[in-house]
């Protein structure tokens, strides 16, 4: 019997991983009705990583906590175990401000509210997904949360993370400050003018010198210290986390490797295939991780070539637009257009693994 494993990242914008895996299954099935298709949602450490999570078999423990401007959002932490996984943009990310964007304001209070949270009821493996920021604060706010307001109490901070593991899933080697700094090369996503980029980067360069002073360790120029606004920095500085991979990470947390024993074909995905995806994101680590069955992957746009493609071990990809050049049209209603998509990929990728000819 044939089996595929389904493991993409969300169309943003337009579906979420577990939609994508639906679609896909749905077309596969229609090739193959015999077909054991198995969906592993993920999500490369932004929004969606905590919905994987759950998906995973992790329980969601709903917190009210403060969202990016200090209004309170229903939010939450996943827990299996003493395991908790923390998703920063659910509570105080960019999707929490789909109006006006606040880049002077903005906080990651939120973030340290779930984490205190996860820690009081005895967590002590934290994984924390910090893609999607709204905030430039370097971790302040999530450092005050967890020191119960004062942001460089560090003995309120070793205190609250006493034998706890701090794990961040980050995916840039930004520094915290400068021309390649959370300020300078993010500020402007979150809606900073050229003044207001300056403002924050002086304003994380004060803090760095006042964690500097009371750590005795400099770490703003250390590769993802500009992560989430300088959430990496506060991770690093004073938590004591070890940064990894998002993508990584979350294939980890999800088993995936489990799912790979006897599998024919893996389908993944995202939104766009485009250079980024060559720098490790969800579909190359899936399909480095994956190494030993075919890959083919989905998405709604591919800007990238077969050798390009090939350079990730992946071996095809299938495009919405493939179908329908209009983008929009693609954006408003993509899952007939997927369904087709997982149709002609089952075609051309599982009937000689059906036969037997080809390699399982």
């Amino acid at each position: 019997m044939l089996r595929v494993v389904v493991a993409s990242d969300k169309f943003k914008g337009s579906l979420t991983s577990a939609q994508v895996a639906a679609a896909v299954a749905t077309g596969v099935r229609r090739v193959h009705p015999g077909a054991t298709v198995v969906a592993v949602p993920v999500a490369d450490g932004g929004d969606g990583t905590l919905a994987a999570a759950v998906a995973a078999g992790y329980s969601l423990v709903p917190v009210d906590a403060a969202g990016p401007t200090g209004l309170p959002v229903r939010s939450g932490y996943a827990r299996r175990g003493d395991t908790a996984v923390v998703e920063l943009a659910d509570v105080c990310g960019l999707v929490r401000l789909p109006g006006e964007l606040a880049p002077m304001t903005a906080s990651s209070y939120g973030c340290g509210e779930l984490i205190a949270a996860a820690i009081d009821v005895g967590c002590s493996q934290l994984s924390l997904g910090i893609g999607g920021s709204a905030s430039t604060d370097g971790g302040t706010g999530l450092v005050r949360a967890l020191a119960g307001g004062e942001v460089l109490d560090l003995a309120a901070l070793r205190a609250r993370l006493d034998g706890v593991r701090v794990v961040v899933a980050c995916d840039v080697d930004n520094p915290l400050t400068g021309p390649r700094g959370a300020a300078a090369v993010y500020g402007p996503q979150k809606g900073a003018s050229p003044t207001q980029v300056a403002a924050l980067d002086t304003r994380l360069t004060q803090w760095a010198d006042q964690v500097a002073a009371a750590t005795g360790h400099d770490l703003r120029d250390t590769p993802g210290a500009g992560a989430a606004g300088g959430v990496g920095f506060a991770a690093l500085a004073l938590l004591g986390a070890e940064l990894r991979p998002g993508i990584d990470l979350m294939l980890d947390m999800v088993g995936f490797r489990d799912h790979l024993v006897g599998a024919d074909l893996v389908i993944t995905g995202e939104g766009a295939l485009d250079d980024q995806t060559l720098r490790g994101k969800a579909v190359a680590g899936i399909a480095a991780a994956a190494s030993a069955v075919p890959v083919v992957a989905v998405c709604g746009v591919n800007n990238l070539d077969p050798a390009g493609l090939a350079t990730i071990g992946v071996q095809a990809a299938y495009a919405l637009t493939d179908l329908e050049p209009d983008v929009e049209r693609c954006i408003a209603d993509p899952i007939p257009l997927l369904v087709k998509l997982a149709e002609q990929l089952a075609s051309e990728h599982l009937t000689m693994a059906e036969t037997g000819e080809g390699s399982a």
